[in-house]
C-alpha cells in the first residue's frame, strides 16, 4: 500500500465529475487500499477518489469510535436509494480543505446501493455520522465541496484562507 497525496481546495481538478467504475479489479483495489491508508493517515473518516486525483466513483469510509476497531467500508458507484426526511446538521471538515469546518445539513438516514471491494452489490442503511460522511463523499463525485453547502460569505472567507495557506506553503 501508499500514501496519496490529497488534491486541496482551491484545485480545479476537485470540481472535476467523476466517471463511473466499469469493472472492480485489482487495480481499482489496490487503488482503494491505498484510498484507506491515506485516509487513515490524514487522519479522516472519508476520501473520494477524486481527492487524489481520480476521477472515478469511489470511495471508502470508516465513521468507527476512535477507540474501537476499524469499520472500513469501500463503495464503489455508490447511490443513494432512499433518504430520511429528517435533517442533520453536523461541523464537517474535509481532507481537500483542511483545517476548514462548517455546519452542514443532511439527511439523517440514507440507504445506499453500490458495489463493494470485490464487485459485489451491496446495500447499506446509514445514518448519523456515517450517512453524512457518505453523501458527504458523494457530493465530491459531482464536484461539490461541502462548502457549497454554506453562505456565500462563510464560503468566501474559507476559500481566501485556503488560497493563503497554499502561496505560504509554495514560498516556502
Amino acid at each position: 500500500m501508499a500514501l496519496l497525496p490529497i488534491i486541496t481546495a482551491p484545485d480545479p481538478r476537485l470540481r472535476v465529475k467523476s466517471e463511473p467504475v466499469g469493472t472492480v479489479d485489482d487495480d481499482l483495489r489496490r487503488l482503494m487500499d491505498d484510498m484507506l491508508e491515506t485516509m487513515y493517515d490524514a487522519p479522516g473518516v472519508g476520501l473520494s477518489a477524486i481527492q487524489v486525483g481520480v476521477p472515478k466513483r469511489v470511495m471508502v469510509v470508516d465513521c468507527a469510535a476512535d477507540d474501537a476497531a476499524p469499520e472500513p467500508i469501500h463503495l464503489v458507484n455508490p447511490v443513494i436509494r432512499e433518504a430520511s426526511p429528517d435533517m442533520r446538521a453536523y461541523e464537517e471538515g474535509c481532507l481537500s480543505l483542511p483545517e476548514q469546518y462548517a455546519e452542514v445539513e443532511r439527511h439523517d438516514r440514507i440507504t445506499v446501493d453500490y458495489l463493494d471491494r470485490e464487485g459485489r452489490p451491496q446495500t447499506l442503511e446509514a445514518d448519523g455520522l456515517l450517512s453524512t460522511c457518505i453523501q458527504h463523499e458523494l457530493d465530491h463525485f459531482d464536484g461539490v465541496l461541502f462548502v457549497d453547502h454554506i453562505s456565500a460569505l462563510k464560503r468566501s472567507m474559507i476559500m481566501k484562507r485556503l488560497k493563503k495557506a497554499k502561496k505560504l506553503k509554495a514560498a516556502g
